[in-house]
Order: structure tokens, then C-alpha cells, then sequence
């Protein structure tokens, strides 16, 4: 697997989680001791009250207080006499989602200590990592390698890169050995969590934070931030950027300093079980928790992501929907059934199949809600709500068969450098088959009879044609109208 391209580094006032980073790549254990001195040791309570102190939050999805989480291992490891475990949630299951790996690749001593710290207070018997990512492997290994002698063993695992490996039962089973898939029942990791123990479950972001606050302290943690919400925040800004930033930072600040200096079509935050805010509210809106409620919203694992205006905001829901229902558990109704259902029903309404075509997203999307074994069907169908209720008009002009004509050009998706199309080497344009997405609906067949012809499975009997010059538009329109989207013209 071929390594993406490392996303820029930015920051909003001075660094804490990204200290050193502007002049080196990667801090090893010599630099970061130079950067951020040794960890202090703290007793369960001091650790519970620092956590406390800054409002420590989680900063992977649910946002739930660190400190509550702390009591609840103690308070369940007690009840059933057991030692507790400590788990790093070093997945990012999102093509948009960076700023974990980014500290795991660049800071991962940063990251380990915070764990280790908590580790130590609670009396843990194991602390175990899983990543999905073979480079951030190789850099948590090789900082595990620098500890000094007497350090207590961290478990690294590397798991499946999908979106559900970051599922506290998943990620824990996998580390186990076992399926990296929700465990589909409704049990805390505090409760049982790592090899049935109580266990505290955090994200990357999260561990840091503590390392950072423990080795500064509550007062000077506090000085940078709001006061109901102190300290900074990690953000990943349109699949390109990583930023840290204090909590209340304007968002139009945070897109400025990365050169967005238009919101385009509104802002999605919060990733993919996260929120779309319009334009406006995106150059009034602070990135805190009470600003972003008005909107509905969440910062949730910090991905912040532009929708420009040379994109059409249907196509983006469509290929994220799709995505999303590929990275399905498969293990309830609502995620091997329900997901597809809505990406098939939003393709449909997108590639004009009427205003009854968008009542069936609705209705198929109200179908799920809350009945999963997990949150991945339940943030899936907010996500298409969100961007139903965000591009209304975009949405039904298309389901009328007025589409914008303008490209999905993968803005939330973010994928890899894109790749262009080969020029074709006979004159005049050609028209492409993707057969990863080609599902032989056949459409392209009865909008382009004179060009495309299907095989005896239903599908295109070829992966490419020849299109006459007179054939351009209607490929045009079999292009807009593929349900897959798996059509694609090369000039």
C-alpha cells in the first residue's frame, strides 16, 4: 500500500502538541525531552483532578470528560476486583481524518506518556495501542524501542484500515486477536473493555493533551483557550492540513491560514457522522463547543472540510454515502441493509429519479436511526440528512433531472493526488466503464444506444468507446445519469 502524501502542519498562536515540529520532522526520544522535559509522575487523584481542571475531553468523537471515564474504570476495576487496562485508539478510519496520525508518525513519545501516565495512576495490567497504518506502525514501534528500561510494555497491534476499527469493541477485539468488528452490544469499555477488564478507551489527541497538561499544569494549560473550554484543539482541514489551534479560534482564521479564504458551498464538520454549516455561518462560527452547537454541530474527531463551489455538493454526498455503506460491520440490519439502501436510494434521486426518489432518502434514513449495534449507521444517515437539509435546492434540481453539471471532484472524499485520465491515442473522445463502481443498471445503454452496447450479463460489453461527434452530449448526459457514477469521458 502506497503511503499518502504527509498533510502541511500549521499553527494558531503557539504550539503545544506540534512544540518542536517546526524544525524537525519527527521527535525522537532525545528531542523530545529537549522539547518537552521529562513526565512527571501523579497519583490517581491528581491525575483525576487535572483532568477536571481543564475540562479534558475526548477528542475522537463523543467528547466525553476524561475524568468521568477515569472514575468509571476505577469505580468498575474496584467492583469486580480487577486490575484495569489502558487502550490508544490509533486508528483514523476517514480518508479526511489526520491529526492522530500525524502525532503517532511525528510525536509519538507525546502520545505513549499520556497513556503511560494514566497507566501508572490507575494500577494498569496492560496498555495496548492499535493502528491501521504500516508508517505509524514503524514510528510507535520504534519509539516503544526508546523507552528506558523499566518502562512499562505497550502492546502495539496493527488492524484493518476501515472505518469501524475505531469502534472501541472493534479496535479492543482486534488487539485481542479476534475480528476487528463492534462487538454489537451495548457494553462501555470502563465496564469491559481489553480482555473483558475494565479499560480506559481514549483517542491519540487525547492522550497528548494529558501529557501536555500534566508536564505544564492546570493553571498554565488554562491560559490559552476559552474558559469553559481551555487549552487547544487539533483540527484536519480539507485532507490537507493539520492545525492546532486554541479553542474559540474563528474558523475563517483556521481556513485562512491554510489559503481557503472562501468557505465555497458551506463546511462540514466533525468528518463523516458530522454536520454541514453554510457559508455564512462559516465566516461567523468560533471552533468551541457552544458556538458550534447553534449549528447542530461538533468538532467530534476535528475534521473540518470545504466544499468549494467547482463542485457539485450531490455528487460529494453520493461518493461518501457509497464509501460509507462499503465500510458497513455487516452485522445488523441497519448497517448491511440500511446504508446501501440510502446510498442507492440518494444515487437515484441525484441522477434524476424525482421527488419521490429524495422522500425514500428520508424515509430510509429515519429507518435507521438508533437502531444499530453501533453509531456508524446512525451517523451515517445524520450525514446525508445534514447535507439533504444543507443543499435542498442542489438536491432537488437533480432529482428533477436539473443537475449542475459541475464535477465531483472528491473534496470530502479527499482521496490521493488525483489521476488523470490517459489522453486517447486515437483521435476524438472516448467514453470510460470504471468497473469498480459499474454495478450493469444499463442505463448508459439506453441514453447512448448507438454507442454503448451490453453483454450478455447486463454489463458494458467494453471498458471504453469511441464517441462520434455527434454522440458527445447524450454521453454527456449517460455520464450524469449513471447511477455508480462509474462513467467518465477522456478527451
Amino acid at each position: 500500500m502506497s503511503v499518502p502524501k504527509r498533510p502541511a502542519l500549521a499553527v494558531v498562536g503557539q504550539p503545544r502538541l506540534l512544540a518542536g515540529l517546526d524544525v524537525t520532522t519527527r521527535l525522537d526520544r532525545v528531542a523530545h525531552l529537549t522539547v518537552h522535559g521529562p513526565l512527571p509522575r501523579l497519583r490517581l487523584e491528581e491525575v483525576i483532578a487535572l483532568a477536571e481542571n481543564i475540562d479534558l475531553r475526548g477528542r475522537g468523537g463523543a467528547g466525553f470528560p476524561f475524568a468521568r471515564k477515569l472514575k468509571g474504570v476505577v469505580e468498575a476495576a474496584g467492583r469486580r476486583g480487577m486490575a484495569p487496562n489502558v487502550v490508544i485508539n490509533g486508528s483514523e478510519g476517514e480518508p479526511s481524518c489526520l491529526k492522530d496520525k500525524e502525532l503517532l508518525l511525528r510525536t509519538p513519545h507525546l502520545v505513549l506518556e499520556g497513556a503511560l501516565l494514566a497507566a501508572e495512576a490507575l494500577g494498569a495490567d496492560r496498555v495496548a495501542i492499535g493502528v491501521t497504518r504500516s508508517d505509524v506502525e514503524k514510528s510507535v514501534r520504534e519509539a516503544v524501542a526508546e523507552m528506558p528500561p523499566g518502562t512499562r510494555p505497550i502492546e502495539v497491534t496493527y488492524l484493518p484500515e476501515r472505518f469501524v476499527t475505531g469502534e472501541a469493541s472493534a479496535l479492543t477485539r482486534g488487539i485481542e486477536g479476534l475480528q476487528a468488528l463492534p462487538a454489537g452490544r451495548k457494553v462501555r469499555s470502563t465496564e469491559s473493555g481489553l480482555a473483558g477488564a475494565p479499560t480506559l478507551f481514549s483517542n491519540t489527541e487525547t492522550f497528548t493533551q494529558l501529557s501536555v497538561a500534566a508536564r505544564i499544569g492546570a493553571l498554565a494549560y488554562r491560559e490559552t483557550g476559552l474558559p469553559n473550554e481551555p487549552g487547544t484543539v487539533l483540527l484536519s482541514v480539507a485532507g490537507r492540513f493539520v492545525v492546532e489551534a486554541p479553542a474559540g479560534t474563528p474558523l475563517r482564521d483556521v481556513l485562512w491560514l491554510c489559503g481557503i479564504t472562501d468557505p465555497g458551498q458551506g463546511v462540514l464538520i466533525g468528518g463523516y457522522h458530522g454536520r454541514f454549516i453554510d457559508a455564512d455561518a462559516a465566516k461567523e462560527t468560533t471552533l468551541d463547543r457552544d458556538a458550534l452547537k447553534r449549528y447542530d454541530a461538533v468538532l467530534a474527531a476535528g475534521a473540518v472540510m470545504p466544499v468549494p463551489h467547482e463542485t457539485c455538493p450531490v455528487g460529494e454526498t453520493v461518493k461518501v454515502a457509497r464509501w460509507m455503506a462499503d465500510q458497513s460491520a455487516n452485522q445488523c440490519g441497519p448497517c448491511a441493509l440500511g446504508l446501501p439502501s440510502i446510498a442507492e436510494a440518494l444515487s437515484r434521486a441525484a441522477n434524476g429519479g424525482g421527488l419521490n426518489a429524495l422522500d425514500a432518502v428520508r424515509d430510509r434514513v429515519l429507518a435507521v436511526r438508533k437502531r444499530g449495534a453501533c453509531s456508524h449507521p446512525d451517523g451515517t444517515a445524520n450525514f446525508v440528512n445534514s447535507a439533504l437539509n444543507s443543499f435542498l435546492t442542489e438536491f432537488t434540481d437533480h432529482a428533477v433531472g436539473r443537475g449542475c453539471g459541475r464535477p465531483t471532484i472528491g473534496s470530502l472524499a479527499v482521496p490521493p493526488e488525483p489521476i488523470a485520465l490517459p489522453a486517447a491515442k486515437e483521435g476524438g473522445p472516448k467514453l470510460l466503464v470504471d468497473w469498480t463502481l459499474c454495478r450493469g443498471h444499463g442505463l448508459c445503454a439506453d441514453v447512448v444506444p448507438e454507442v454503448v452496447r451490453l453483454g450478455p450479463d447486463g454489463y458494458p460489453d467494453s471498458a471504453t468507446y469511441n464517441l462520434p461527434a455527434d454522440s458527445r452530449n447524450q454521453a454527456v448526459r449517460a455520464i450524469r445519469r449513471c447511477p455508480e457514477l462509474a462513467l467518465r469521458l477522456a478527451n
